[in-house]
């Protein structure tokens, strides 16, 4: 068997590409410049999928990649439509029905721009700086399509073929929570059956270090309002007669936790899995402190919320309780009023084997029985999204998929956490037969992803573009376990 030890890593042990490969990956290197342009293409449409943005920008968004697909070599280039669901967009090639078909996943609606002010450049307008592309969208999500697709034309401009069967699926309303990806499969199961999946959303722990993600948190939220009365009063004529709605909103908040985070609501730990031995030695080699300073801008005066060795844990395999957003009166139409009112939305993040209707009653139950007697409480469920767990860590995609990020990046691949929530993954791979998912991506601590100034780190997307051509090189061998 030969051997080669990459520059980077004099420990790393590659086994050698097959000749297409080799070819492929020769191609792909040299086409980078017209992939990066691609991708530019790509994030210049402002395809928001948020209400009260322009809908024809996301079908233009679909309608790019579907011609993108085309530049590409892919056949049988759809947009796919139903109701008033954003745009889908598949394309598929079938080299062989005795080879193994992998279903390739991204999405390619985007965040708002948000405060455009707080942008160094136009958000829509990529701009590259310091080795980074900037614009949103450039690392979530639209670079997940051209680590796809970059693969696929290298392959086939080298050999005229594929060592895989692939079916390229790109979704148009992730961003808004993929309320209709489930219906969406079931309709186009038989479209889309597959023997294993890989999803580009995801994120590397940090910079030039691909990962594998092997878990992610849910997420439950509610709305809590309380009201007493029906217009706002002037708080010197009756403060300290009535309640103080976003004081009394406040004190029940805080409820919620103690002082280091930790949720208090009854019962709402007893159903979360330990760690593993495997994950407590994967998870005890990152640095995260790092990791966590640089990618919120913590400073270093401020303590972090669970020793070094905790954060792993903390971040990807316990809850975390947040409040998204609190109001009640206006900063810009600041009055000496009492408001009438106070609204918040509650969210927790949920972890395996926590079920998320019962995390949404028992937070419920909760915010009902601690709430001042003297006003009003409303509670509307918002969200309810569960978690996902690689369940068969053994099974060879795994393994194949470490290898071929290894090679790529030159980098031993890490198997990591997410703490965020990506609600396709698991109906995706449950409607199509509990197909084993492979979650990767090109984000790092620095990206930014749905906040202002995204970017992506251009050595990284030659990376990651290397390594899916590994990776479809090897997946035409593999067999499920």
């Amino acid at each position: 068997m030969a051997h080669d030890h990459s520059h980077d890593n004099p420990g790393l042990l590659v086994t050698k590409p097959s000749e297409q490969t080799e070819k492929a990956l020769s191609e792909c290197e040299s086409s980078l410049g017209w992939s990066l342009d691609e991708l530019k293409r790509l994030v210049r449409i402002p395809g928001v999928s948020f209400d009260g943005f322009d809908p024809s920008h996301l079908k233009d968004s679909a309608s790019a990649t579907a011609e993108h697909f085309k530049r590409c070599g892919l056949s049988n280039v759809e947009t796919i439509e139903f109701g008033d669901v954003h745009p889908y967009v598949y394309a598929e090639r079938i080299e062989d029905p005795d080879l193994p078909t992998v279903l390739l996943y991204a999405h390619h609606d985007v965040q708002p721009a948000g405060a455009e002010e707080r942008w160094n450049s136009k958000p829509f307008d990529p701009v590259e700086r310091n080795g980074r592309l900037f614009g949103r969208g450039t690392a979530d999500d639209k670079v997940g399509i051209l680590a796809h697709t970059a693969a696929i034309a290298a392959y086939l401009k080298t050999s005229g073929k594929l060592p895989v069967n692939v079916k390229v699926l790109i979704e148009g309303e992730e961003e808004t929570g993929s309320a209709h990806l489930g219906e969406f499969v079931r309709l186009y199961r038989d479209k889309l059956k597959a023997d294993c999946m890989i999803l580009t959303d995801c994120s590397n722990i940090d910079t030039g270090i691909p990962s594998i993600t092997t878990s992610l948190r849910g997420i439950v939220s509610v709305d809590v309002e309380l009201k007493a009365l029906p217009a706002p009063v002037h708080s010197g004529f009756w403060g300290g007669v009535v309640g103080d709605p976003a004081i009394a909103l406040a004190q029940l908040l805080g409820r919620l936790t103690d002082e280091k985070g930790r949720i208090l609501v009854p019962g709402i730990l007893e159903d979360v899995r330990p760690l593993s031995a495997s994950e407590i030695a994967e998870f005890s080699a990152l640095d995260l402190e790092k990791i966590v300073r640089a990618g919120t801008g913590l400073p270093g005066h401020l303590p972090l919320r669970g020793d070094a060795a905790d954060l792993a844990r903390k971040l990807w395999r316990e809850p975390s309780l947040s409040v998204l957003a609190f109001e009640s009166g206006s900063r810009k139409l600041v009055a000496n009023i009492i408001q009438s009112g106070a609204w918040a939305r509650v969210s927790i993040r949920i972890v395996p084997d926590m079920r998320p209707q019962k995390v949404q009653q028992q937070l419920t139950d909760f915010l009902k029985a601690h709430y001042p007697g003297d006003f009003e409480i409303q509670i509307t469920p918002d969200a309810a999204a569960d978690w996902w767990t690689v369940e068969n860590l053994a099974d060879p995609i795994y393994q194949i998929a470490a290898r071929s990020l290894e090679r790529g990046y030159g980098e031993k691949a890490r198997f990591v956490g997410c703490g965020a929530s990506i609600p396709f993954v698991q109906p995706l791979s449950h409607e199509l037969g509990g197909i084993p998912a492979v979650l990767l991506g090109v984000e790092d601590p620095y990206s930014n992803p749905h906040s202002d100034n995204e970017s992506l780190h251009l050595g990284d997307f030659k990376k990651i573009l290397m390594s899916q051509v590994h990776m479809l090189g090897e997946l035409g061998r593999y067999r499920r376990a």
